[in-house]
């Protein structure tokens, strides 16, 4: 249980590193063609509106990485749970503004990690 545990926390905190280089560098390159529905003239205006949100995004990452280096298991499993809860709910309210998929690129994988711990 502790390796799928470790693994799904290891995915999430990935996942979020490649969220803030994508929003922190990628945003009007990349983004273009994963926001085909964006308006591109808008891409360019929203520069740094999309790189605040990956420096948050790496702010989760950096939560999640935190965890493989704690060694007491109550305070690890509180602050994997502490990260992935705030990674479920910005993920969940994605999923509810902005584009359903987002449901099940960054909610999913963090509710999966939370069942786990609890279920551990």
């Amino acid at each position: 249980m502790e390796i799928a545990i470790n693994i799904f926390i290891g995915l999430v905190a990935l996942l979020h590193l490649y969220f803030l280089w994508f929003e922190m560098f990628a945003w009007t390159t990349k983004g273009r063609k994963v926001f085909r529905s964006f308006p591109k003239e808008l891409f360019e205006p929203t520069k740094p509106m999309a790189a605040n949100q990956g420096l948050y995004n790496g702010f989760l990452a950096a939560g999640l990485i935190w965890t493989f280096f704690i060694q007491d298991p109550i305070w690890k499993m509180n602050i994997a749970l502490f990260f992935l809860g705030c990674v479920a709910v910005a993920g969940i309210y994605g999923a509810l503004s902005v584009e359903k998929k987002i449901f099940f690129v960054q909610a999913l994988p963090a509710l999966i990690a939370i069942g786990l711990i609890l279920l551990k």
